[in-house]
């Protein structure tokens, strides 16, 4: 047992894998665009280097994805231009990076250049605690805008902390809050509830990202178009806590490029 007042050792034993894709739909070239003079790819990976993995890898498709990291300390797995999803990407990954089944992965979306590491550890931790297939993690929602907007995903939890749902849409309703008012009126946050947002951070094992990967989309997934569901739909545990620390937004289009300078340089 460690002394009084020393702080327990920190996890190390996972990886960290980045899947970083050149031409994203909404922000093309996006790993390459500046922030604060340097690449968005460099400085998740520098994330991903302070929450202490014991490897951190990108999966790009672009050389100048590779180049852009030549001397940022991680490894640069070259994969396939054609994968559909970043988790597709990972599972070649993985086969690139020869981690056996067992390895604890965190794929850390390559769009988060202010992801806390104590979130990437967090979620570490969390697969390997709860003996869940996956782990990820959730904020409260303190907004109705948030609550209502659908790119921001909404997640209901058992008592036991495992994920029951994932949706576009604010789960649970609440029936009576809004019966009284319109859709067009619901200007505050209901009471009595405790909304989450997913932080679209997980981790799993290398084997199961895998297995994952070889799925076929699931019913809901296409309903809803949120990977994740495909897991709970074939009957698999997603494990959630809450993060640690805040998540910033990530960086998905040009405006929020123009948010992510701003925050880099303080004035945001």
């Amino acid at each position: 047992m460690a002394a009084a007042g020393v702080a327990a050792e920190a996890f190390t034993d996972f990886v960290v894998a980045i899947p970083a894709r050149h031409d994203a739909s909404r922000l093309p070239g996006k790993p390459l665009r500046l922030i604060a003079g340097e690449p968005m790819v460099l400085h998740v990976a520098r994330r991903a280097l302070a929450a202490g993995a014991r490897e951190v890898w990108v999966a790009a498709d672009d050389e100048r994805i590779a180049a852009a990291l030549a001397d940022a300390g991680v490894r640069v797995a070259m994969t396939s231009t054609a994968h559909a999803s970043g988790t597709d990407r990972l599972a070649e990954c993985a086969g690139i990076a020869g981690w056996s089944d067992d390895t604890i992965v965190v794929n850390l979306q390559g769009d988060e250049p202010f992801a806390p590491a104590a979130g990437i550890r967090a979620v570490a931790e969390l697969l390997r605690d709860s003996g869940a297939e996956m782990a990820t993690l959730a904020a409260p929602v303190t907004d109705v805008e948030t609550l209502l907007d659908p790119n921001a995903v909404k997640l209901v939890r058992a008592d036991n902390g495992d994920a029951l749902y994932f949706s576009r849409a604010p789960i649970p309703w609440p029936r009576e809050a809004f019966a009284k008012a319109r859709t067009s009126t619901r200007t505050s946050m209901p009471e009595g509830g405790h909304w989450l947002r997913h932080i679209g951070i997980y981790a799993y094992r290398a084997g199961f990202l895998q297995r994952f990967a070889a799925m076929p989309p699931g019913r809901l997934e296409q309903i809803e178009l949120l990977e994740q569901l495909r897991a709970l739909e074939a009957g698999c545990r997603i494990a959630v806590a809450l993060t640690p620390e805040p998540f910033p937004p990530g960086v998905d289009t040009p405006e929020d490029l123009v948010r992510a300078e701003a925050r880099m340089s303080g004035h945001g």
